[in-house]
């Protein structure tokens, strides 16, 4: 008796039946994947979220903290040197999650690029020519603060001979218009052509953008900064570890040392430029939390007769 064959039809049905099932399992398989990719996704980025929301706010924290004791310096000092206690360093701090720290710098102790005006927008001569001594004390090219200047100023003639105004800035890849008005970023410079990272990383730590007629805290800047107040000073800018020691406990030198000591180009008019105390400050915090990082600057002003600190300005990219 013969066993019955199983016609060739039936096989190749069960043939796709069976790559079908293989194929539905493996989108199946793919498809959860792909869920669970994107859950753990969300999360991760919803985590990520809540800790950089959580950061800031714990960064305002540092910031009010960092009020209340230039409110308090403005109560119980008439002078504001680096060796009191806002210019003291937070160290880390924990907090939920993670820690804080940061520093608080006086911005008045800088070069405010927007010098280079008056407050009605015209050039200011005298600002430029301090400037272009600040460059000559950094080994840079003096002609940049004729180019900032016209990159300022409310006109469109270019200061001879070396100025730019909108025909240079129009001819450049992508074409941009000069700013004609103060800077809120000493990083404008960046703007200028050819100005380039290196000279503006070489000049950005004693430079800053405030209000047109912000003074110079001589008690808090660097001695290049004071140098350049004066054509051929070279008194305090070749002493930064003497500058550093002298401030300690008292703020040096004062703006009287300085009319005592500087008799060049200047010096006649240098009481319009330099005091010895700050409205303008700059708090950094730096804030982990899990594995997210952020760091907040707080430019804040402290008024000069209430002693209120407010905050005008934050950001948070680099500076």
């Amino acid at each position: 008796m013969s066993t019955p064959r199983k016609s060739v039809g039936a096989t190749r049905q069960r043939g796709v039946a069976l790559i079908t099932a293989i194929l539905i399992v493996a989108l199946a398989t793919i498809l959860a994947t792909q869920i669970g990719f994107d859950s753990e996704l969300e999360q991760r980025r919803s985590g990520a979220i809540f800790s950089l929301d959580q950061a800031f706010l714990v960064g305002l924290g540092a910031e009010a903290w960092a009020a209340s004791y230039l409110k308090e310096d403005a109560e119980n000092s008439k002078t504001d040197f680096p060796g009191e206690r806002w210019a003291t360093p937070i160290p880390p701090i924990p907090v939920d999650g993670g820690q804080v720290e940061g520093f608080v710098e006086d911005m008045q102790g800088r070069f405010n690029l927007n010098n280079l005006i008056t407050p009605q927008g015209a050039v200011n001569p005298e600002g430029v020519r301090q400037f272009r001594n600040l460059l000559a004390e950094l080994d840079l090219e003096p002609k940049w603060a004729d180019i900032l200047a016209d990159w300022l100023d409310t006109d469109t003639q270019p200061q001879f001979p070396e100025g730019a105004e909108d025909s240079v800035y129009t001819s450049q890849t992508p074409p941009y218009r000069a700013a004609n008005g103060p800077i809120t970023s000493p990083s404008e410079l960046l703007a200028l052509p050819d100005f380039g990272v290196e000279r503006y990383q070489k000049l950005r730590p004693y430079i800053t953008a405030l209000p047109v007629g912000t003074k110079i805290n001589v008690c808090t800047a660097p001695g290049a900064v004071i140098d350049a107040l004066s054509d051929g000073a070279r008194e305090f800018s070749l002493d930064e570890q003497g500058l550093a020691k002298q401030r300690a406990d008292h703020c040096f030198p004062t703006p009287q040392d300085l009319q005592n000591s500087f008799h060049g180009t200047g010096s006649e008019t240098l009481t319009q430029y330099i005091d010895d105390k700050t409205s303008y400050f700059r708090v950094t915090a730096l804030i982990t939390i899990g594995t997210s990082q952020m760091t907040l600057y707080s430019l804040l002003r402290r008024d000069e007769n209430t002693h209120l600190v407010r905050p005008v300005m934050r950001y948070f990219a680099t500076e």
